[in-house]
């Protein structure tokens, strides 16, 4: 058959250990025999970041922005251990991070749903989507350990080199820890208008969590902010369409989610999201089976995996021995920008050809061929059976071949 041509370059942004071997694997049998396209590649491996002291990882972000559409493989953040491990030269910021700062944008997931995967609790019969706020806190911080006895204040000087306030966070009568996070704005104001974007565009109704009884001030701001941009923008739309709009306490959020069946946009703060996607993903079945995307107010699309670089299954590989990995997120990840790509480009086959990638993923699964971590979670049947990798990539690949007869 002759390939589908993808009228537009896509962004492609290599990432390591695990993660990187099925990426090839994805790319060699289930999109390069049937795809003629052209890829702007960046090779975000640990070794490479520090090679060119992480500036590839902003040419990936500007990569986006020239072409609109990139898809992500899962990269390391690096710890001490990492940086003995690969002998780096310091502790390398989150690549993650740093895209999402770049491209101003909100992370938001979803489960990839299957019928023989129940999810762990009952009360869901419905999707729970996640947004991730994709800035400041934790993830762009400035942190010090404390060494001693001593005051330990926060200031604030403004342009004019005039200091608006002085307060101390902590008289410490001996060795701690202090930690400096900002957010802006502007930053949450873009955030509020995707998640609501999103929320109406998916017809799901929208909630949102903070701690402003607490934080009054920083997470006070953001409750504020989503508050005016729905009055201001989308009140009236959610009330036509039957939509809610809901904010609660974080904590009392979460016991809500537990009780919900479903059906919502759970908007997050950036390390909420960062923790509370991960509880979704497993309950839904497993950390691989979730859709990531980054989307920026500015028309960008950035798509991931949404779990880590599975480093133990890395290590085994390199003994030369088998591993069950499960690379239903990967091919999400490519299947949801190869969608966004041809919706861009007015190309329906490309479309069509995602669709089908999906279909074919989600056929696998359903017929009782499953990686090892779908095997703890799936719906007892005489037809299950474990796989490894390759072998569940080729099983995909099989069915693909067909739906595209």
């Amino acid at each position: 058959m002759d390939k589908i041509k993808v009228k537009t370059p896509i962004v492609e942004i290599d990432g390591d250990e695990m993660t990187r071997i099925m990426w090839k694997m994805v790319k060699d049998q289930l999109l390069l025999p049937y795809l003629d396209m052209e890829l702007a590649y960046y090779d975000l491996q640990l070794k490479k970041r520090d090679e060119t002291d992480d500036k590839i990882t902003l040419e990936a972000a500007e990569a986006i922005k020239k072409y609109g559409v990139g898809v992500k493989c899962a990269t390391i953040t690096p710890n001490k251990e990492r940086v003995k491990e690969y002998k780096l030269k310091k502790e390398w910021s989150s690549p993650n991070g740093t895209i999402r700062a770049a491209l101003d944008g909100t992370v938001f997931r979803a489960p990839i749903l299957v019928k023989n995967i129940p999810p762990s609790v009952r009360s869901w019969k419905k999707p729970i989507h996640i947004g991730r706020h994709a800035y400041g806190d934790v993830y762009k911080n400035l942190e010090f350990r404390v060494p001693e006895a001593g005051k330990a204040e926060l200031t604030f000087t403004n342009a004019a080199g005039k200091e608006l306030f002085r307060g101390t966070i902590q008289d410490f009568k001996g060795p701690g820890v202090i930690q400096g996070i900002h957010n802006t704005d502007k930053s949450i104001e873009s955030f509020a208008k995707s998640c609501f974007t999103y929320a109406y565009d998916q017809k799901i109704h929208l909630w949102f969590g903070a701690k402003d009884t607490i934080s009054k001030t920083y997470d006070g701001e953001f409750r504020k902010i989503f508050e005016d941009e729905y009055q201001k923008n989308w009140a009236a739309k959610f009330k036509a369409t039957g939509l809610d709009y809901f904010f609660t306490l974080i904590d009392d959020a979460v016991a809500r989610i537990m009780k919900s069946e479903g059906g919502l946009l759970w908007a997050c703060k950036n390390y909420d999201g960062d923790v509370m996607s991960d509880m979704l993903g497993s309950a839904y079945g497993s950390l691989a089976m979730m859709t990531s995307v980054l989307v920026s107010p500015h028309g960008f699309y950035e798509f991931e995996a949404s779990h880590g670089t599975v480093q133990k299954h890395y290590y085994k590989y390199l003994k030369g021995e088998k591993t069950s990995s499960n690379p239903m997120a990967l091919i999400f990840a490519w299947s949801g920008c190869l969608r966004k790509r041809g919706e861009l480009d007015k190309t329906p086959e490309v479309v069509e050809f995602a669709n089908k990638l999906e279909a074919a993923a989600l056929q696998t699964v359903e017929s009782g061929v499953l990686t090892g971590d779908l095997m703890q979670v799936v719906t007892p049947d005489a037809k299950n059976h474990k796989v490894y990798t390759e072998e569940f990539i080729a099983e995909v690949a099989k069915k693909l071949k067909k739906l595209l007869q």
